[in-house]
């Protein structure tokens, strides 16, 4: 197994990704395929549900390359169609690769990988690209992002973000050499959701800190996290969010010292999923307009639904938060 990428380095990675490279909801548009060989992987060893694969020993197959990385939730709804496509054509010809990129340090632990598979029943082959090797050999920019590579191992299709089902899979069946077309299928309707994912870390802190009262205190070190006591404005902006409590704050996180805080943030959206974990367990109670609408138990870093409704309604979101040891990562909306 490759030795792990070193924290310095990882960090540096994470600037370039959450300030570069976001996560792509279904109002993406796919780009023009480019028609070049694919390159191949760069991520000898890191492999779960399948021995180590080459591109060169797939040729005569249709392969589907799928970046993405488990706590997107972006990438989670594209996962059940990458599954129904594997069952429905590998007998086919088909071959759906997952090269999971890790957007924050802890998704590129291989137990956290594993244990994202089993729990999204994930049977396709999986391939951990910590380094970003793979990533860059495509020239990526974007979490999901499918490209789709013929029998003679051509990149013949690419499309970032979510969405576009229908065209994907009557793509792969023209290349398998099934005729008939599928009925239209787009996914989930995004239109709604007003609010563009916020990151509780340093990174996004040009366009995206926190309202808090000293917030200075950080820019001078960014990398080392200083800690750093913050109080809730009068007022929080829509698309914005504020602390209470101390915390100190990395390029990808927000980390809480104290033994309790609070996060507020105001949202157009109808669901709120939570990119958190908590290294000896951290209880969440949410508050939507000043009502309890959830509680929450944060362990193992993942993605928690905090709050799934029906209404797209601007709302102020309030997270009450005890136990220190809990680190926010980012808060996206569906």
């Amino acid at each position: 197994m490759k030795a792990a990428i070193s924290a310095i380095a990882f960090a540096l990675l994470i600037v370039a990704a959450l300030t570069l490279r976001p996560d792509l909801g279904a109002q993406a548009v796919s780009p023009d395929a480019t028609g070049r060989a694919a390159p191949e992987f760069q991520v000898s060893r890191q492999w779960i549900n399948s021995p180590e694969l080459h591109l060169s020993d797939l040729r005569g197959k249709v392969v589907l390359i799928d970046f993405w990385t488990y706590s997107c939730i972006n990438c989670l709804r594209t996962i059940p169609y990458l599954n129904q496509w594997h069952e429905r054509y590998q007998d086919r010809g088909l071959v759906v690769v997952g090269v999971h990129t890790p957007e924050f340090e802890f998704e590129g632990l291989r137990s956290n990988v594993e244990d994202a598979v089993r729990r999204l029943g994930i049977r396709y082959p999986v391939a951990q690209d910590n380094e970003y090797e793979t990533w860059k050999r495509y020239d990526n920019i974007a979490w999901p992002a499918f490209y789709l590579i013929d029998r003679e191992g051509k990149i013949v299709f690419m499309r970032y973000g979510e969405g576009g089902y229908d065209q994907m899979e009557n793509r792969i069946r023209q290349l398998l050499g099934i005729n008939d077309l599928v009925a239209r299928d787009d996914g989930a309707d995004l239109s709604k959701v007003r609010t563009s994912e916020i990151y509780f870390g340093t990174a996004h802190d040009d366009h995206q800190a926190p309202q808090a009262s000293q917030r200075e205190d950080f820019a001078a070190d960014a990398f080392g996290g200083v800690p750093a006591s913050y109080r809730l404005p009068g007022v929080v902006r829509a698309g914005e969010f504020a602390f209470a409590g101390r915390w100190s704050r990395r390029p990808d996180r927000a980390s809480l010292l104290s033994e309790s805080a609070t996060i507020v943030l105001r949202f157009s959206a109808a669901k709120v999923h939570l990119v958190a974990g908590s290294a000896i367990g951290s209880d969440l109670v949410i508050l939507v307009d000043g009502k309890v609408v959830n509680r929450v138990r944060v362990e193992r870093p993942r993605m928690y639904t905090l709050f799934d409704s029906d209404d797209y309604r601007e709302h102020t979101l309030q997270i009450e938060v005890s136990g220190a040891g809990f680190d926010a990562y980012s808060v996206t909306f569906g």
